[in-house]
């Protein structure tokens, strides 16, 4: 069987061992520069799974990404995650709107109230009468 070899360079040992030294690392990436330091040593893909606690495939999908981007392998890519539909600025006029007067035959603001009329006044396309509740809810202000 070939063992899958991982060659460090002189800079990336370096930096992998004061990784290794420090104590603010997540465990992720303490059991990756730990992974790679084994497999730099000359230890195969078991003997490192059972030393680090990381499966077959981790570590050989390690392997590949320290061989197409060095180091940066040991840190998780940002992911892309749900943009923001309502940002500062809209929460701040939903919460002015909801501190104001109530409208004409009304005695207060109902969620539901809120949440048409931030439609009308346009400032935001939808948004339903549990999310404005939830903005609400962040703030410390009271519905008139």
């Amino acid at each position: 069987m070939i063992r899958p070899r991982v060659i460090l360079s002189d800079s990336d040992r370096e930096e992998l061992l004061t990784l290794r030294n420090s104590t603010h690392l997540r465990s992720k990436v303490s059991k990756r520069v730990i992974a790679l330091l084994e497999l730099d040593k000359g230890k195969t893909i078991g003997d490192v799974k059972s030393v680090v606690g990381m499966s077959y495939p981790t570590v050989s999908g390690l392997i590949a990404k320290y061989k197409d981007s060095g180091l940066g392998c040991l840190y998780d890519k940002k992911q892309p995650g749900r943009p923001v539909r309502i940002d500062g600025t809209q929460r701040a006029k939903i919460t002015a709107l909801a501190c104001s007067g109530s409208p004409e035959g009304f005695a207060r603001w109902s969620l539901r109230l809120l949440a048409d009329k931030i439609v009308e006044l346009d400032y935001c396309d939808t948004i339903s009468h549990s999310c404005v509740a939830d903005i609400l809810k962040k703030t410390t202000s009271s519905r008139i």
